[in-house]
């Protein structure tokens, strides 16, 4: 059983954190408001492995793929507020359209994975021992 706080003491927190309560966090059920809340904080405002910046630019990228303008908005003006650029949004937006792209042109294709795999392989151990070489 996950221990929470009630409702008004979180959300005496997240106003104290973002300004005001936002709707989508009204929405959700008192017994795992406390939860969510700890995992958004964590997660979307604290510090992790992945600097913010590039969360937020990973999350404006997903969320291109997936349409949903909700998490589009939230994700580029988080980016914006972490220091990406609008380059630097425009960048994960292309990227994500590539690969992508790839994505449904070797599944359409239904490229053979282990020959894949065995090539990708082949490619980093080529491109490990030229940087070796260009190295010395």
């Amino acid at each position: 059983m996950i221990t929470t706080r009630n409702r008004n003491e979180v959300e005496v927190e997240i106003k104290e954190t973002l300004g005001l309560v936002p709707g989508f966090f009204k929405s959700i059920p008192d017994q795992y408001l406390d939860y969510e809340w700890q995992l958004f904080k964590s997660l979307e405002l604290g510090e992790t492995l992945i600097p913010n910046k590039y969360k937020e630019l990973m999350g404006v990228a997903i969320h291109a793929e997936t349409k949903c303008a909700y998490c589009t908005l939230f994700h580029t003006e988080a980016a914006k507020l972490f220091g990406a650029t609008e380059e630097e949004i425009q960048e994960a937006v292309h990227f994500a359209k590539m690969s992508v792209g790839w994505s449904v042109y070797l599944n359409g294709m239904r490229t053979d994975y282990d020959e894949f795999a065995n090539e990708f392989t082949q490619i980093g151990n080529f491109l490990e021992t030229k940087q070796l070489t260009h190295a010395n």
